[in-house]
């Protein structure tokens, strides 16, 4: 089960790192750039919190 929170949490982080290059390089509009950055770091914040829990809860069965 945890390496399935794990992968999850690796794609969160993949989300992020697409929403940050469309933010930098592809947009054009503020609004929508400063959208998908608070997207990308709402993101990334959530992969750490779980990444966080996966390894402190230590080795399974």
């Amino acid at each position: 089960m945890k390496m399935w929170i794990s992968l999850g949490s690796m794609g969160f982080m993949f989300i992020s790192i697409v929403l940050v290059y469309f933010s930098r390089f592809k947009l054009q509009n503020r609004v929508i750039k400063f959208i998908f950055s608070l997207l990308a770091f709402i993101f990334m914040v959530l992969a750490g919190i779980i990444i966080f829990f996966v390894v402190m809860t230590g080795p399974t069965d």
